[in-house]
This record gives C-alpha cells, structure tokens and sequence, in this order.
C-alpha cells in the first residue's frame, strides 16, 4: 500500500509540473467553456458510409477524457458520454503548438479538439488535430487500464472513478433517467399532477419504519425525515386534486444489503375514483412501458432467469401463495393462539403477542416470497399490518392492499385507500398502543391527516413502486448499491 501511495504521489506531482507548465506558457488549464459540435455518436451517424482511407475536410469539435494515449501521443482515444473518437497527430505536419500542448497530455485530461473527419486504412473514424485545448488537468491518475475499478468500497464511495472506467454503469444511470422519463409521462399523460411535499414531518406516518430523527433549533422541536410521503398526497386529493404523484426521497433507519438503502426513492401516487384493482392494472402498464422505453423490448434476461413482460402478471391472494407453499388455510384459523402454533410448526418464529396477522405475514415472507419470480401481485393482506387501506369488502380480517413481486423481491405496494376518518383515527390509536408498548415502526396519531379525511376523500386508489428496485430489474443489476450514484457508505 505504501508503495502505491508513493507512486501515487509521483504521478500527481508530475502532472502539477505539467500544469504549472501550461500556466507558465499563459494557457489556462481549467478554461470556462468549449463548444463542441460533434460527438462520437453523431459521428458515427454521419460518416457511417465514409469509405476506408478517406480525408475529408469537415471541420468538427470533440471533447471528452483522454482513456488512452499510443505511439507517444499520436493516436488518442477520448471518450465522451455517447462514446469513443479516436484523435489522430501528425508529428510532420502539425505546428510547435498543437506538438507542445501533446506533451503536456495524460491519460485522465479532459480535452477539445478541432479537426478533420477522416476514416483510416484500417477502417477507424478518426478526428485530425488541428488544434488541442486543455479542459481539465487530472492531477491523479485514473485506476490501471486493465484491471479497472475492482474495489467495490472505492467504486460506491467514488462513483465518479466507476463511471470514468466502467461503460455499464454510465449505461446505468442514463437508463435510470429514462426510466424517470417514461413513468413521468405515462403518469402526465393520465392527467396526474407531478407534486413535492415536504422531506421534513412533524408527525412519522404513512409506512411502518424507523425514523430517522433530527432538531430544528429556531423551533426548538424534533423532525423526522419523511418514511413515506403519504399522507401529505392524500391530502392533496382532498383538496381536490385530479391525482397526483411524486418521485419522493425517503429516509428509513434499517439495515443495509442487496435490496436496502437507508435513503431510497419511491414513486407514490393517487387517483381519486380507483381501487387496488385499478393500481394492479397501473402497475403492469408502468413496469412494461419503462421495460419498452429503455430497453426497446418487453423480453429480458434478469439474474439467470427470462421474463416476458408481455404476459399478464399473475394475480394471488397472499392466503392461497400460503396454502400452495405450506397447506396451511389462514383464513380457516380463527384465533391468534392457533396462528401462532400453525406459524411455529412450519419452523416460521414469532411472537407470543403477534396476532394472527403478524402470523400470516411472516409465513408468506418466509415460505412464499422466494417462488414469486415471474411478475406476480400479491393481494388481500392482514388488517393488523395496515392503518391505511379500506377492509376488504368480503373478508373483515383483510385489507385490500397488494404488493407485487419480481424475482422474490417486493416492488412495492398498492391500496384502495381508507377515507372513513372515524375507522383511520381507530387504526391510529392501534399504532399509538403498539408504538408504545414498543414498536418503533408503528404509525403515530396525525390529527392533520384525519381531519383532512373528514372534510371528505373520495374512493382513491393509491400506489408507492421502489423506484431503485425496478431500476436494478430494468437494468440487469442485482444490488441495489449499483443503480444508486452514491449510495449510503460507513464513515472512513
């Protein structure tokens, strides 16, 4: 280690000669702008049927990083965000200028080039220097060519090394933005409203976590970092709007591993008039379309295993998921002492004081959810579990609330939402009692929300997606530290 960090040092202070080279020639090694007007794509489009051993005189502007540097600077490979363009020097006929900035170059720079569009004897498009700008002096060096950014704490804690060395993961983050794209303008194209609410609650609702807790001084009062952003867009419809959605960063105090970042995004949404089932018909045309838009196919390959996006997603009750996995029929339990035997005998641990809720929940994590790999919606949940969705129309123990799931993991989850503000403040002091005998993910009493209940919430329909797990499968990742840009990171 000591060794690398001395060659480390050597390098940097070669390349500060350099710069301090160029300053003294009166160039300003981090100009305030360059213009190009060409890049490698663009290129690539234009002069695709430019013959082998072809000179034009088509003047263009590149700019990207130097990856590579052969026969002392006469060829270069820089790469921009679309791709690689390859800068050709003639030492015989470019001026002392052009040869001086050469000298100056290393693998990392950020540079501009003027220059003619050829195409060489071996078939490379390539860019002929007229002239070279220094963009921006690396004064460190980039990882070693051929091994690349393998050290997986560097490449989280410095994405930018990642996105410098690994052509992936730029792919990556330009499919997430697209994927931001095509669900904004399916959601827009229904007449939903893009919304913000706020990051910082007085109250912790609206998912059952643990907060993370800050201090507002000039208030002198505890705040939570928001958990879910619920609540305040249901009291957005109240107020009368069409439906709305928002792309929310959410902050909850877990654990952290493939699937679980303590900051995450989740797009939440709600439209007045729908129920669950409406959301289960969303879902599936949100997932296709996002598939479609950014990967030109609804057929994919995902962790070893093929998905047809095309086919309609399978529709269960988590009751019957159960009963295929174990036998056992919750909905013939009738008491909480029985969940529990039943729960202990397929080896599932629970509580002495969970209800036959809690029960049924931990049997389907354990013994159903890893099957769950071709696109499928779980429905009907306990009652126990939610303060906030209506009670299933014919079974009073379940609510009508799903959640669906994709190569064993949950994606997210959906409600016909509960609007009878008499039934919510009930369900509220439920989560109050369970907070205080110790539950630190139980709901808190918000009198806002109800009261906003009690001025009326027609039927609405609501919806929250992880948006970093739909990335991770949209994208052919299967961790979620690789499709967030700088994900959470213990402290050096």
């Amino acid at each position: 280690m000591a060794m690398e960090e001395n060659l480390g040092h050597e390098q940097r202070q070669v390349r500060l000669n350099k710069l301090r080279a160029l300053e003294s020639k009166g160039i300003n090694p981090y100009p305030h702008a360059f213009k190009p007007t060409a890049t490698s794509a663009t290129l690539s489009q234009k002069y695709a049927q430019l013959p082998s051993d072809t000179q034009t005189e088509d003047v263009v502007l590149v700019a990207g990083r130097v990856r590579a540097i052969r026969n002392s600077g006469m060829f270069m490979d820089v790469y921009d965000v679309t791709g690689k363009v390859q800068i050709y020097t003639s030492k015989e006929h470019s001026d002392s200028s052009v040869l001086e900035m050469l000298d100056m170059i290393d693998i990392g720079d950020m540079i501009g080039i003027q220059g003619t569009v050829r195409r060489t004897k071996r078939g490379e498009l390539s860019v002929n220097t007229q002239q070279i700008t220094m963009l921006a002096k690396a004064l460190l060096p980039l990882p070693e060519k051929f091994h690349g950014l393998t050290d997986t704490d560097t490449k989280y804690r410095h994405r930018e090394l990642d996105m410098i060395m690994n052509d992936e993961t730029i792919k990556t983050f330009i499919k997430r933005s697209k994927i931001y794209e095509s669900i904004r303008q399916l959601l827009l194209s229904k007449g939903l409203l893009e919304v913000e609410t706020p990051i910082l609650q007085a109250v912790k609702g609206g998912a059952a976590a643990k907060p993370f807790i800050t201090h507002h001084n000039t208030l002198d009062m505890d705040l939570f970092l928001r958990v879910a952003p619920e609540l305040f867009l249901k009291r957005l419809v109240v107020g009368g709007l069409p439906g709305v959605f928002e792309f929310a960063k959410d902050f909850r105090n877990e654990g952290i591993d493939t699937t679980h970042n303590p900051e995450f995004t989740c797009l939440e949404l709600y439209i007045p008039y729908m129920d669950y089932n409406d959301m289960a018909d969303l879902f599936e045309e949100i997932v296709r379309k996002a598939c479609l838009d950014v990967n030109g196919t609804l057929e994919i390959d995902y962790d070893g295993k093929h998905f047809d996006l095309s086919q309609p997603f399978a529709r269960v009750t988590m009751n019957d998921m159960i009963k295929k996995y174990t036998g056992v029929d919750f909905m013939a339990i009738e008491s909480d002492e029985q969940a529990r035997i039943e729960a202990e005998k397929l080896a599932v641990h629970v509580d002495e004081t969970d209800d036959w809720g809690h029960c049924m929940a931990a049997v389907f994590e354990e013994k159903c959810e890893e099957h769950l790999i071709q696109p499928t919606i779980v429905m009907d949940h306990p009652k126990s579990l939610n303060p906030l969705c209506k009670t299933h129309r014919t079974e009073p123990r379940l609510v009508e609330q799903f959640e669906p799931y994709i190569n064993g993991k949950e994606m997210g989850n959906a409600y016909s939402e509960l609007t009878n503000p008499l039934d919510q403040r009930e369900r509220f002091e439920e989560q109050v009692a369970a907070r205080e005998a110790g539950d630190e993910e139980a709901d808190m009493m918000d009198d806002d929300f109800v009261q906003a209940l009690e001025h009326g919430l027609p039927p609405t329909g609501g919806m929250g997606i992880g948006i970093d797990r739909l990335v991770m499968f949209l994208t052919g990742n299967t961790s979620i530290r690789d499709v967030l840009a700088f994900p959470t990171m213990r402290k050096k």
